[in-house]
C-alpha cells in the first residue's frame, strides 16, 4: 500500500515579546490547514487497512502474503504407521548342557547349517547308564516287594488234595509263620521196599508189582515208580536196593499200613509203611486280618487254591506303602533315563550356528558351562514394532511393511505384518501394542541392526490432492476470487477476495490429504503460510510511514 507523505514547512520564528505580553495568535494560511486535515484522513485509512486486512488476528487470518497458491491435483499417496525397531533372528536358541560329563564328539562348525534333531555334543554317560541298571534294580526289588505281599494276602493250597482240618476262624488276626490248614493228598500211596541188589538190577521204573497189605494180605496192583542205584545193607548183612513202587488207595489205606510187594518174579526182601502223596500244614506268609475262610475240613483242592483271605487296616497300609515305594523308584528310573537323554544334545531348531564354545575333549561341568553353541534360525528376520493406540485400528495381519536401515541407505526392504498383539503397556497414560513383522528376503540386513518400518494402510494411485495444510477446521479451504492473486497467480494481493469452501476429506500421507468432493482437479487453493505474533510481525506485513 502506498503511504501518504505529508510535508510541513517551518514557520516563520516570532518575534521575541516580553514578559507580561500576549502572544500573537499563530494564524496559518488557508491552504496549509487543508493540507493538514488531508494528511491525518490519509492516516486513519491507512491503519484502518492495516487493522482490518494486514495485521494479525487472533484467530490466525495471515495477512497478504501469508498464503501460497497451490493447484488442486491428482497424486499417489501413502498412508503409513511408522515406527522403528531392532531385526533379530526370527528364532535364535542358546544351547546349555544339563549334566556334567567330557565331550566325546562335536561334529559341526560355525556356519554349518543344521536340522532340528541333528547331534550337536555326545558327551560321556557311563556315570548315567549305571545309575540307570541301579534304578532298574531298585524297581525290580520294589514291584517283588508288592507282589509278595498281595499274593501272600490269599493263603492257596501248594498241592492237591483234600483239607484235612482248617485253623484259624473269620476275624483272627495272624502273622507270618501261622499255621491255616492241614492238607493230605492218599489217593495215591507210595511204598519203599528193599531188594537184593542182584534182583534189583533186573528192576526198571514202569513194570507192574504186585503190592500185598500187611495183616489183611489185600492184593494191590502198583507200578514201580523208581529203582535205588545205590546198594545199602540189609538185614543179615546181604546188598539190597530200594524200589519205590505207587499204589491207588482203595479208600482205607493210611500211612500206618505196611506191605510187601513182588515185580514178576521177583519177591521183596523186606516190608515198608505206606508213604501219602501229600500231606501238607499251610502258614501265613503275611500279617492280617481273616476276612474270608474258602474251604472246610473234607474240601478238595487243587494246587494254588484259595483257602483264606487276609486284610483288614494294617494289611492294606502295607499294601499302600509298597505301592508308594514302587511308584518311587519307578520315578527314579525315568529322570534316571531321562538324564541319559541330556548327554547326547541335539538342535532345538533348524538353522545356521552362528557360536561354538565348547569341542570335542572339554568338560562341561551343567549349565554352570554357560553356552555351548548359538544358532539362529535365519529363514526370516523379525522386528518387534510398538503401534500407538491411536494407529492400532490401522494395523492388520498381512500389511505390507515398508523397511529401510541407515546401515544399508536407499535399500528398501519389504515385510509383513505377522501378528499384531492385544497385550498393551502403558506408560504415562499413553498404551502402545507390539506388531511382529517379518522378513523374507532382508538382503544384506543383519540380526541387531537398527531399521525404520512403515506399516502401508492404503495406496491410493492418482488421487485428487492438496496440501494437509490448506484445510482448515471444519475441513474447509480458502479459494482465491478473481484479483486476490497476482498476475502470475504466485502471491495474494488482496485477502479481502477469497472465499472459504467446505470438502470431503478421504485418505493423508501427512503432507496431502486426498479431496473426494468439494474441489476438482486444477481448482487454486490457498495454503496459509506460517502465523508469527506482534502487532506487525506478521511475514510480508505492511507498514505505514508518517513524514
Amino acid at each position: 500500500m502506498e503511504t501518504t507523505q505529508v510535508s510541513i514547512q517551518e514557520a516563520p520564528q516570532a518575534p521575541e515579546v516580553k514578559k507580561g505580553r500576549k502572544l500573537p495568535k499563530l494564524q496559518l494560511p488557508k491552504k496549509r490547514k487543508k493540507l493538514l486535515r488531508l494528511a491525518a484522513a490519509a492516516l486513519v485509512v491507512a491503519l484502518g487497512v492495516y487493522w482490518f486486512f494486514l495485521k494479525p488476528s487472533g484467530g490466525g487470518v495471515p495477512a497478504m502474503g501469508q498464503y501460497t497458491p497451490d493447484t488442486v491435483q491428482r497424486r499417489d499417496l501413502t498412508s503409513a504407521v511408522s515406527g522403528t525397531g531392532t531385526v533379530t533372528p526370527i528364532e535364535s536358541y542358546y544351547l546349555k548342557p544339563l549334566v556334567t560329563g567330557e565331550v566325546l564328539e562335536a561334529p559341526f562348525e560355525v556356519g554349518d547349517r543344521v536340522e532340528k534333531g541333528d547331534v550337536l555334543y555326545r558327551l560321556d554317560a557311563k556315570d548315567a547308564e549305571m545309575g540307570i541298571r541301579q534304578a532298574e534294580l531298585s524297581v525290580r526289588q520294589s514291584q517283588k516287594s508288592y507282589d509278595d505281599l498281595a499274593a501272600n494276602l490269599t493263603v492257596r493250597s501248594g498241592g492237591a488234595g483234600v483239607v484235612q482240618q482248617v485253623l484259624v476262624q473269620r476275624g483272627d488276626l495272624v502273622s507270618p509263620g501261622t499255621p491255616i490248614a492241614e492238607i493230605a493228598d492218599t489217593s495215591t500211596l507210595t511204598v519203599t521196599l528193599p531188594f537184593h541188589s542182584a534182583d534189583a538190577q533186573r528192576i526198571a521204573a514202569g513194570q507192574s508189582a504186585q503190592v500185598t497189605v500187611a495183616g489183611t494180605l489185600e492184593t494191590l496192583a502198583g507200578t514201580v515208580e523208581s529203582v535205588s542205584s545205590a546198594d545199602l545193607v540189609g538185614a543179615g548183612g546181604a546188598l539190597v536196593r530200594q524200589v519205590k513202587i505207587r499204589v491207588s488207595n482203595p479208600g482205607a489205606l493210611t500211612a500206618a499200613n505196611s506191605a510187601t510187594a513182588s515185580v514178576g518174579d521177583i519177591a521183596c526182601a523186606g516190608s515198608g509203611k505206606f508213604e501219602e502223596n501229600l500231606r501238607q500244614t499251610v502258614i501265613a506268609q503275611a500279617s492280617g486280618e481273616v476276612t474270608e475262610i474258602h474251604v472246610t475240613a473234607g474240601s478238595g483242592v487243587s494246587s494254588g487254591s484259595a483257602l483264606v483271605s487276609l486284610g483288614g487296616t494294617a494289611a492294606q497300609s502295607s499294601l499302600e506303602d509298597l505301592s508308594i515305594a514302587l511308584e518311587n523308584a519307578r520315578l527314579s528310573l525315568q529322570r534316571s533315563q531321562d538324564a541319559l537323554e541330556n548327554y547326547t544334545i541335539t538342535a532345538p531348531i533348524s538353522g545356521t550356528v552362528i557360536e561354538k564354545n565348547v569341542k570335542a575333549g572339554d568338560n562341561v561341568n551343567n549349565i554352570e558351562s554357560g553356552s555351548l553353541a548359538v544358532i539362529y534360525d535365519l529363514s526370516y528376520l523379525k522386528l518387534e514394532m510398538n503401534i500407538s493406540e491411536l494407529d492400532l485400528s490401522k494395523v492388520a495381519e498381512g500389511q505390507t511393511v515398508d523397511i529401510t536401515a541407515d546401515a544399508i541407505p536407499g535399500q528398501v526392504f519389504e515385510g509383513k505384518v505377522d501378528r499384531v498383539s492385544i497385550n498393551g503397556t502403558t506408560t504415562n497414560g499413553f498404551t502402545t501394542y507390539p506388531a511382529t513383522i517379518l522378513l523374507a528376503d532382508y538382503g544384506g540386513l543383519n540380526p541387531g541392526m537398527n531399521v525404520s518400518a512403515d506399516i502401508i494402510v492404503e495406496r491410493m494411485k492418482s488421487v485428487l490432492s492438496i496440501p494437509a495444510a490448506a484445510v482448515q477446521r471444519g475441513d474447509t479451504v480458502l479459494l482465491p476470487l478473481e484479483g486476490c492473486l497476482s498476475p502470475d497467480g504466485s502471491s495474494v494481493v488482496d485477502p479481502t477476495k477469497m472465499e472459504e469452501r467446505t470438502v470431503t476429506l478421504g485418505g493423508s500421507d501427512g503432507t496431502y490429504v486426498e479431496i473426494t468432493s468439494g474441489l476438482n482437479e486444477g481448482d487454486v487453493v490457498l495454503v496459509p503460510a506460517q502465523i508469527q505474533d506482534g502487532p506487525m510481525g506478521a511475514a510480508g506485513g505492511g507498514s505505514v510511514a508518517v513524514g
